[in-house]
């Protein structure tokens, strides 16, 4: 097995927000490019099937198909299959944490992509630093849409409690 084209990412985010906001965002594959950066295209295929593009600060795209491995709301996981220029699977695991979420994500894959192949040995290094870059993105974006999300829902709150009664 050539251990090159092998990566094994795990990354985790402190969110002060609660688990099933994130949980809620996080099984929304297809609104990954409203708040990641580098998630730049997600087109559905069928009910569990999504394709995606994603395309960090080195110049290339990483294209796959995403397909539901298993969602498990009540342990906190979202985990997909990946087939494409990335084999292998990427999951989330949403935990409690003292005054918010743990979410954790894991990713295991084998790059399929010819020329990224050819350039392991010696790109290897820049391109864990580009995953990297994306998950530092991925985090600041996530933390700003659920700001707006929690302030989008408070200020409904608001408008339900202020309006009048119907008296019918």
């Amino acid at each position: 097995m050539d251990d090159r084209n092998r990566y094994r990412f795990v990354n985790v985010w402190h969110m002060k927000f609660r688990p099933e906001e994130v949980y809620r965002v996080l099984e929304e594959i297809g609104a990954y490019p409203r708040w990641w950066p580098e998630v730049r295209r997600v087109d559905r295929i069928d009910d569990s099937t999504v394709r995606m593009v994603a395309r960090s600060v080195l110049p290339y795209s990483l294209t796959f198909r995403a397909t539901d491995a298993g969602q498990d709301e009540g342990a906190g996981v979202l985990e997909v299959a990946m087939h494409g220029d990335l084999e292998g699977y990427s999951r989330w695991t949403i935990d409690s944490e003292d005054a918010g979420t743990l979410a954790t994500f894991e990713e295991e894959v084998i790059v399929r992509k010819k020329s990224l192949r050819r350039l392991a040995l010696v790109a290897r290094p820049f391109f864990r630093w580009n995953h990297a870059v994306m998950m530092r993105h991925g985090r600041q974006g996530l933390g700003v849409y659920l700001a707006g999300y929690r302030a989008g829902a408070e200020q409904g709150d608001e408008l339900r409690s202020e309006s009048p009664a119907d008296d019918g």
